[in-house]
């Protein structure tokens, strides 16, 4: 900056040179040489394949049915923008420099499948480091029979990551696995930084997004079910608490118990705070069961969609009902369910209800966490399980999912595969998938294409109403009108007579018993 220009300057800037000089500074990081991921055996391309990041960019993220996306604004304040230095290209830099967020070093172990697979779960697993606000620096896989029971690369590869970590300046290792707190202390005493896991990195990015109430004690409980066998003491922080009474008057010798030590009064503090959060979420359970028991009673058939996380399972529901829920090209943008109603064309009622993302490996402190909010797929009459089509693996996000519902007791629940993105995927892909699958659909959410076609599998799928009657219900019973207008039933037919109301109708049987009385064929 020279003497002449005035500190104020930035403020009277408009916002388009504004984002014009941030977009300058994106551009400038992402013409950058992209981060090159080792492996033991040499494959074609490398993991980014030439993309400046593991997320599939996309030129317009949202459509015109996502709405506003109000939220979007708020889970992006704090925006990290790399590769500032001392020497300000332009004065707008300072009003946008941020927090400078872990730069990380990826490392997995291939132990079985082809190099492949190894490179998408580590791709996988580059999306997740940076939906946590990470930028990563580099990766290495490893080829090994089982991982090493001491540090999990072994010795030598444990060392070759801690060269690249010297060498490229990074703070933080992501493992693509759960490793034992063992192996992290083992591999964090070589490479000299801080060590994290998969589910570490996932149970992160939850804690990001939670915002709900109940989200929220769902994941600060899984992170304490994860923390708990994770905590370490050092020096003091071993040493016993005194116990029984301290002071001189009325103590001495002999009348103190052993205590406990610090790390003995944190596993004591974490479990009752585990036992609080238990009783919170099951208190709040009942809200939501009585929403549910209240469609049930009213037979409204419950559509859930599910997939794998970022396969665009928000963007479908804001197609399908202008719901405006947050959409975001991250990894488990969604963690609280939304519930929206819908109608087929024909006018029968049904809800939509936008579940959690699933992911391979999904921490089973997570799927027991949210066990209530996955009661909503568990408790469904159909599921859309949404799927991308064009990331590299679909069949084995498709594998992923279908394990979480066996793990909630959803895997008899009538099924719709939503081939999502058909705007981007391949079209031998979508093919090899639909012969694959009995029930399918194609789509895309951000275009709108398939989704009439959808719509229509939908009401043919989900439950309709099998009796039919016919009858002669008298004026004085407009409760009864009532009930077969507000409930899933089909009016046929409807004429007014001097003895009263005479209807055709299709109803479910629970409403059937309540008009055999006024059913003229009965």
């Amino acid at each position: 900056m020279t003497n002449s220009e005035s500190p104020q300057q930035p403020a009277s800037m408009d916002d388009a040179q504004i984002q014009a000089a941030i977009d300058r500074i994106i551009a400038a990081d992402d013409a950058q040489a992209p981060a090159v991921f080792h492996a033991e055996q040499p494959a074609e391309d490398s993991i980014f394949s030439g993309q400046a990041t593991a997320l599939n960019r996309f030129s317009a993220e949202h459509s015109s049915f996502d709405g506003d996306q109000e939220d979007l604004a708020e889970r992006r304040a704090l925006r990290r923008v790399a590769g500032l230095s001392t020497e300000l290209e332009d004065v707008t830099e300072v009003e946008y420099r941020q927090l400078r967020l872990e730069r990380v070093v990826l490392a997995g172990v291939w132990t079985s499948g082809t190099i492949t697979d190894a490179e998408n779960s580590l791709r996988e697993l580059a999306a997740l480091a940076e939906t946590a606000g990470s930028e990563v620096l580099d990766g290495v896989v490893q080829r090994r029979s089982k991982p090493d029971s001491s540090t999990y690369l072994g010795s030598g590869k444990a060392i070759e990551l801690r060269d690249i970590v010297a060498s490229t300046g990074a703070d933080t290792v992501v493992v693509d696995a759960e490793l034992a707190p063992s192996q992290r202390r083992a591999l964090e005493d070589v490479v000299k930084v801080k060590v994290i896991d998969r589910t570490a990195l996932i149970l992160d990015i939850f804690a990001q997004h939670a915002a709900s109430r109940e989200g929220k004690a769902q994941v600060e409980l899984a992170q304490l079910e994860y923390l708990l066998p994770r905590l370490r003491g050092w020096g003091e922080s071993m040493s016993r608490q005194a116990g029984g009474r301290v002071g001189a008057a009325g103590g001495g010798i002999g009348s103190r118990g052993p205590g406990e030590t610090k790390i003995e009064m944190d596993r004591r503090r974490i479990r009752d705070r585990m036992a609080k959060l238990r009783r919170e979420i099951k208190a709040m359970k009942p809200a939501r069961e009585a929403k549910r028991a209240n469609r049930k009673r009213n037979q409204v058939p419950a559509v859930a969609i599910a997939g794998y996380t970022n396969a665009g399972k928000s963007s479908l529901l804001n197609r399908l009902t202008n719901a405006g829920v947050l959409v975001e090209n991250a990894l488990f943008a969604t963690l609280d369910p939304t519930v929206r109603q819908s109608q087929t064309s024909d006018g029968l009622t049904y809800t939509l209800a936008d579940t959690v993302g699933f992911v391979s490996n999904l921490p089973t402190q997570l799927v027991e966490a949210f066990r209530s909010t996955l009661e909503e797929i568990a408790d469904s009459d159909l599921i859309l399980h949404i799927v991308d089509a064009s990331h590299p693996d679909p069949e084995g996000q498709i594998h992923a999912v279908r394990q979480v519902l066996g793990e909630v007791d959803a895997l008899n629940i009538p099924e719709i595969i939503v081939l999502n993105k058909s705007d981007v995927a391949d079209p031998m892909v979508i093919e090899r998938i639909r012969n694959r699958e009995s029930n399918t659909a194609v789509v895309s959410a951000r275009t709108g294409a398939g989704i009439t076609e959808l719509l229509e599998l939908v009401r043919t799928s989900i439950p309709r109403p099998t009796v039919q009657l016919e009858i002669m219900l008298p004026y004085n019973r407009g409760d009864l009108i009532a009930k077969l207008h507000q409930s899933e039933s089909e009016i046929l037919e409807n004429e007014h007579t001097e003895h009263g109301t005479r209807m055709i109708v299709k109803v479910r049987e629970s409403l059937a018993v309540q008009l055999e009385p006024f059913n003229l064929h009965g």
